[in-house]
Parts: structure tokens; sequence; C-alpha cells
């Protein structure tokens, strides 16, 4: 199965309801196979001027929907299987090189095809973004690679800029001492 076609052929569907496929994972399974979509705004502008809006549950209910009318017109997917509309996250999948590139100087890891420099997981830095070359900084090296090398990746969360983890402690983690 083709998940590039897949995803361009639900772009066109969601389209028209301000929606966009990221990527699209099939996991198949003898009992019964998942094809994971996921979904995103197309437009991040909210309502009231300078707010931001994020994709909710409803998006995805009405992505659903719309992708499982699709699906048994065309049924491009053999066999029995589950569809799971989804937002990307916070720790976003990475399926394009263009979307590596919106995602630059953030902590990624990754899970290469074939081993480079006897390495098929990474997790660094991404450093840049050229085309669909892609550099990354990991274990005080930097890796160097075509995107096609990518079987799959995802954006690592800074919790601690989230706001769902402490802060570090400054001057070396030590507690002033009692007096």
């Amino acid at each position: 199965m083709d998940t590039q076609a897949l995803t361009q052929r639900f772009n066109e569907v969601l389209a028209d309801l301000g929606l966009e496929c990221i990527g699209v994972e099939f996991t198949p399974s003898h009992g019964q196979s998942t094809l994971r979509v996921y979904v995103d705004l197309l437009d991040k502008s909210g309502a009231v001027e300078g707010e931001r809006r994020e994709i909710g549950i409803e998006d995805c209910e009405t992505a659903s929907r719309e992708l499982s009318a699709l699906l048994d017109v065309e049924d491009p997917v053999p066999g029995h299987y589950v569809l799971e509309v989804s937002s990307p996250g916070i720790d976003r999948p990475l399926f394009t090189a263009a979307q590596f590139a919106k995602v630059n100087g953030q902590e990624v890891k990754l899970l290469l095809k074939a081993p480079l420099e006897g390495r098929r997981r990474l997790r660094g830095k991404l450093i840049s973004v050229e085309g669909e070359y892609i550099s990354l900084e990991a274990e005080g090296k930097t890796f160097e690679f075509d995107h096609a090398l990518v079987e799959s990746a995802r954006v690592v969360p800074d919790w601690v800029a989230l706001g769902y983890a402490p802060q570090p402690k400054r001057g070396g983690g030590k507690a002033p001492a009692k007096q």
C-alpha cells in the first residue's frame, strides 16, 4: 500500500474541512490491522485575532467520518482494519523532509531503514534540513543523511518548556545550607 498516495488522496477530502493529513501509518496484523491517520489544521489562526486554535477531538471525529466514507467507496486498503484518526500530539510524528524543516533546532528521535555509522536509532538535535538532506547532532557527532533513509521519526517534547517538568536547579543543584 502506498501511504504517500493515500495521504495525498486524504488531503483532497480534508482540505474542505480546513484540515490536512500530515501522514498515514499502516500496521498490519493477522487479526485486525490498524490504519492510523494523523490530521492537523490547515490554518492555525483562530477566530479572535492573535489567538491560535489547536486541533480538537471534534476535528478528528469529523475527519474520521469523511475518511471512513471515502475508504468505504474507494477501498484502497486490503483486508480488515480499524481506522484511527488522531492529532499529531506534542510528540508529533515526522513524515516528510518539509515537516523536519518545521521543527529545525528541536530534539527528534528516529529509526533509520539501514544503519548509519552502525546505528539505526538516533536521538538528537535537528541541525538543518536542505531539500531532502537532514543533519542531526547526536552523541557529540553530526549525522547527515537523506530523508529516504528515515523509517520513522518523532519530535521529543521539551517537558520543561511545556511546563510539565520542574525547571533545573541553578548552581549545581545543591540546596542552601540551613542556619
